[in-house]
């Protein structure tokens, strides 16, 4: 099997490769060697100078639900200060990093290759105050679990930017934490401690890493790839599977027949099925009731085509139940995670929203691990 090194095991044995006196770890759970041992413990062994933790979405334990953190606390493994970030931007995270007395940032969070995920934002937000506060911003490089030959969807609207979407990137953008963060642009002394051993058509598995929930509804691999597709079902009434064992391979409504997997099904889509299933969610949407409806089976990823899928999947629903889906969330959510309102507009005009979708690309610019394959 392939062994991928990544940037935190690369930087763990060669500490100078970050540079700086007093280093400000952004991490979670996901923050690991190869042998699980925690980046903290790992750099704090080495002689890497951290003097504090920074969490994202969800806390750096990983213990919040969604859109939810932990608060600012003491790490009692290493006696280092514990800072939140989410929900804080501008000039409040100025303050929360100036206020740590860090003069570099490293960022070791590994992402699941979707725009809407979250933590490529925390990492776009805290590159945003360290240019202007004049410090160091350094990348622990980690696999993106969709590999990194294709990128699916349309650009980001910056009218519609927020924290689900900050720069105009596809919603399958392709590409690795350091890639995003040398596309970004920021004018700041940024270091990417590039991966040793990845190629960009790797399967997550053959990278011989292990698998650590990046949140409490991503807990397998598969979960990531039904993301892209299923995520745009969190814009909408539907449950999306959150309070199930499998959230975002499960969707479904009180509302949906025995008519939505058949119809799915029929269309054919490249590399993936959907089987007729009913689920209860503990929590979130339709908590505590039974819901009617599919989970989504990738069964050959190198043709599976996410954004497609989601697409698809949206416009079954809207045609087979006009009067019942609906849009969920404050400010139009699905704006948000589409990027751009043209999703909403088509599906309300009762047009195919596959038409929004251009076929897939190779992602361009700034890559670190080569170009096409």
């Amino acid at each position: 099997m392939t062994y991928v090194r990544t940037g935190a095991e690369r930087l763990a044995t060669d500490p100078t490769l970050a540079g700086g006196d007093r280093l400000g770890l952004i991490t979670n759970p996901t923050g690991v060697l190869p042998d699980l041992t925690p980046t903290t413990d790992a750099l704090s062994a080495a002689g890497v100078p951290l003097t504090a933790l920074f969490g994202p979405e969800h806390g750096m334990r990983g213990t919040a639900q969604a859109n939810g953190s932990e608060s600012d606390t003491i790490d009692p493994r290493t006696g280092l200060p514990v800072f939140n970030t989410h929900k804080v931007s501008g000039a409040a995270l100025d303050e929360v990093v100036a206020g740590s007395g860090v003069d570099t940032l490293v960022f070791d969070i590994a992402d699941v290759g979707t725009r809407f995920y979250t933590y490529i934002w925390t990492m776009y937000d805290l590159m945003a105050a360290a240019s202007r506060l004049g410090l160091r911003f350094v990348v622990l490089d980690r696999p993106n679990p969709l590999g990194g030959t294709l990128e699916e969807g349309p650009l980001l609207d910056p009218e519609f930017a927020s924290f689900v979407g900050r720069f105009p990137l596809p919603v399958r953008h392709g590409r690795t934490a350091g890639e995003l963060a040398t596309l970004f642009g920021f004018d700041l002394d940024l270091r990417v401690v590039t991966m040793d051993g990845w190629r960009r058509g790797m399967s997550f598995a053959e990278t011989g890493l292990p698998w650590v929930m990046p949140s409490v509804n991503m807990p397998t691999v598969e979960t990531a790839y039904a993301y892209p597709a299923t995520g745009l079902f969190e814009g909408t009434n539907f449950s999306e599977g959150r309070g199930t064992t499998r959230p975002f391979e499960l969707v479904g409504a009180p509302y949906v027949d025995d008519r939505f997997a058949p119809a799915l099904n029929a269309l054919g889509l490249p590399g993936v099925r959907f089987r007729e299933t009913w689920f209860t969610p503990t929590f979130h949407k339709h908590a505590g009731t039974t819901v009617h409806g599919v989970q989504l089976h990738v069964h050959d990823r190198e043709v599976y085509r996410p954004v497609l899928t989601g697409l698809s999947m949206l416009h079954v629903a809207r045609t087979l139940y006009p009067g019942e889906l609906a849009w969920w969330g404050p400010e139009l959510f699905m704006d948000h995670l589409w990027g751009s309102d043209t999703l909403t507009r088509c599906l309300d005009a009762g047009e195919d929203p596959r038409t929004l979708c251009p076929d897939p690309v190779h992602p361009e610019g700034r890559l670190l691990y080569g170009g096409r394959v």
